[in-house]
């Protein structure tokens, strides 16, 4: 439960010095405030301190805004700590990001410090009002590798039809495209592109069971190249062809109601 008359905050920035004044209106409050200078430090701070709100800047170098807030969303430890992202930007495209990760709030570093403290204290409000936390999920930990897969399948699954590179896949969730790698096999048993092509897959299945998509969108929306493609590895991986399974179910279907 938060403490009411002196809230923890966790800032993480690489040039402090830029958002001094947003750091002293924070100290002035009388609140605890805890810095560290890159996205790294800041996921370990927030996983040791668990404080009541994080204010994390977007642009860092090495671990970026946005992989700090996906590792931060899939530890227990830490997601219903509310993020609110610090930028010296208003990119739309920014904005849409990061609250589709889980930030809360977008505050533009050039603010003055009362806008700050003003929405500072607005979540840290609804933060008391939300429920708390069950014990099951205080005491469960997970490992920084076990968040990093965690992070990176959440990604993949939400862009299927799109993916960038494993090096970008990687860099979004605060890693290297080789230390990703070592984890898919040490946790999955598989590496990161036979998971891909698997999840895929099923992805599809799921798509000509419950949807009246054509071979071609499935195929695109999934990540194929053409419905070709699709069919090939379809009838590779489930002894069937795309058409063929729809049939199949459509038919099970028919059967079941007569």
């Amino acid at each position: 439960m938060l403490a009411k008359e002196s809230p923890h905050i966790l800032v993480i920035d690489d040039a402090p010095e830029m958002i001094r004044s947003l750091l002293l209106a924070l100290r002035a409050k009388s609140w605890k405030v805890t810095l560290a200078s890159d996205g790294r430090q800041g996921y370990q701070r927030a996983q040791l301190l668990s404080p009541d709100l994080i204010l994390l800047d977007v642009r860092m170098p090495g671990m970026d805004g946005f992989a700090v807030c996906r590792l931060l969303q899939e530890s227990p430890h830490t997601r219903d700590i509310p993020v609110l992202f610090l930028t010296s930007a208003g990119e739309a495209d920014e904005r849409l990001e990061g609250l589709t990760h889980g930030a809360v709030d977008f505050i533009m570093k050039s603010c003055e410090p009362a806008e700050l403290l003003a929405r500072v204290q607005i979540h840290l409000r609804l933060m008391r009002r939300a429920e708390p936390a069950t014990a099951e999920d205080q005491d469960t930990r997970l490992s920084q590798d076990e968040v990093i897969l965690r992070a990176a399948v959440r990604l993949i699954s939400h862009q299927l039809g799109g993916l960038p590179s494993l090096e970008v896949i990687a860099n979004k969730v605060g890693t290297h495209d080789k230390k990703l790698s070592a984890i898919f096999r040490q946790h999955l048993g598989t590496t990161v592109f036979a998971w891909i092509r698997e999840e895929r897959l099923q992805r599809g299945r799921q798509l000509l069971a419950g949807t009246d998509l054509s071979m071609q969108d499935i195929a695109e929306h999934i990540g194929f190249r053409s419905a070709c493609n699709f069919t090939t590895a379809f009838r590779e991986r489930m002894g069937v062809t795309p058409s063929a399974f729809r049939r199949g179910l459509r038919e099970g279907a028919a059967h079941a109601v007569d």
